[in-house]
């Protein structure tokens, strides 16, 4: 790897105000702890409490107390931004924004700094507003550059904005290591062997984006039909919701919610199916590991992200978002899953992708 890297080191620091747990964040550490064995890193969070998820040569910038670590996106922006400041360097610098992209651009621009922007979901959603989209434009053109995660998000990038995006896929580990994390001893038994019952898995934040809503509905539409044991795994807002609805439709006994895992690799294996239901993604890491995993997959035809990885049906099934009927067919056609066949999709190179992070810094 080193052949292709800049002898002189550059300062680079990262701007991501609240690290949560998602592909995001886990997109963020990959990142900062890779370009730090060959850059000076600096990384500027409102969260105390990730400090160990980085090697201990990057800079972590935050709050001297925890008291942020829970606050409002908002208000972990703002407090970031004044560390930004606070840390001010005199020397050459360049900001990689993985959230608050306008903040990053302004406060960039005021200190003589190279900013390059990160857009994660798709501006399908939030850039419809006309008013919106005009000030996001107007801000973005400002950077120097702006990354996107997969060919369709820069597409819909430029139907919006009408700026030019680089393309790089998120960083995600080779399947070898990812099944030997995969390997390790699963506890949780709720999964059957039964060859009657299906095992249905999902990842995801607990927010209304991933949607989680929808494949309950579907199983409550075949439950008098096909037996089946769903676990969602991950945290967020919609959590009293979700276990609200699998109460009233009494599939206590059939669906169950975990909290997030910091290994949730060995789920995987055990499904039969892995869904995802978003109704809008940016590139879902979960999707790239279960294919990685060779785990079946239904997801969601979202934009952006889904499509492009399942390579339009070839490695999953894909249905319209929010319609739980077609889910639901889906799913009562799944079969027990077979033996496990990693499938190492080159797009998805770890070192590929990492690579074109650090031509992109070495080039401004």
């Amino acid at each position: 790897m080193k052949k292709y890297l800049n002898k002189s080191k550059k300062n680079i620091i990262f701007f991501c105000p609240s690290i949560e747990e998602g592909g995001v964040e886990k997109n963020l550490i990959n990142i900062c702890n890779n370009i730090s064995q060959f850059q000076r890193v600096t990384l500027v969070t409102a969260n105390t409490n990730k400090k160990k998820k980085f090697n201990k040569n990057i800079e972590f910038v935050s709050p001297k107390k925890n008291k942020f670590n829970n606050q409002a996106r908002l208000i972990k922006s703002l407090i970031s931004i004044i560390l930004l400041i606070r840390n001010y360097k005199k020397k050459p610098t360049t900001v990689i924004s993985f959230q608050s992209n306008i903040f990053a651009i302004i406060i960039s621009k005021i200190l003589g700094y190279k900013i390059i922007i990160r857009s994660n979901q798709s501006p399908i959603f939030y850039a419809k507003n006309i008013i919106k989209r005009k000030i996001m434009k107007f801000f973005f053109k400002k950077a120097n550059q702006i990354i996107v995660n997969s060919d369709e998000f820069k597409k819909e990038f430029k139907k919006y904005f009408n700026l030019n995006s680089v393309v790089i896929y998120n960083l995600i580990e080779d399947p070898k290591t990812i099944y030997k994390l995969a390997k390790k001893n699963l506890k949780n038994n709720f999964f059957e062997k039964s060859k009657k019952i299906i095992n249905i898995l999902s990842i995801g934040r607990l927010v209304e984006q991933k949607n989680q809503i929808t494949i309950l509905k579907a199983l409550d539409f075949i439950k008098d039909k096909q037996k089946y044991r769903l676990m969602i795994i991950g945290k967020g807002v919609k959590y009293k919701i979700l276990k609200s609805f699998i109460k009233k439709k009494k599939l206590s006994k059939y669906a169950k919610i975990l909290n997030y895992k910091k290994n949730v690799y060995p789920y995987y294996l055990k499904a039969d199916v892995f869904i995802l239901s978003s109704l809008y993604e940016g590139l879902p890491n979960t999707l790239i590991e279960a294919v990685s995993l060779g785990v079946p997959i239904i997801s969601s035809n979202c934009k952006t992200g889904p499509k492009e990885i399942l390579k339009n049906g070839n490695y999953g099934k894909l249905f319209k978002v929010k319609d739980y009927k077609k889910l639901s067919s889906l799913i009562a056609k799944t079969k027990k899953k077979q033996k496990i066949k990693l499938i190492n999709d080159k797009r998805f190179n770890f070192k590929l992708n990492l690579k074109k992070y650090q031509c992109l810094i070495n080039s401004l």
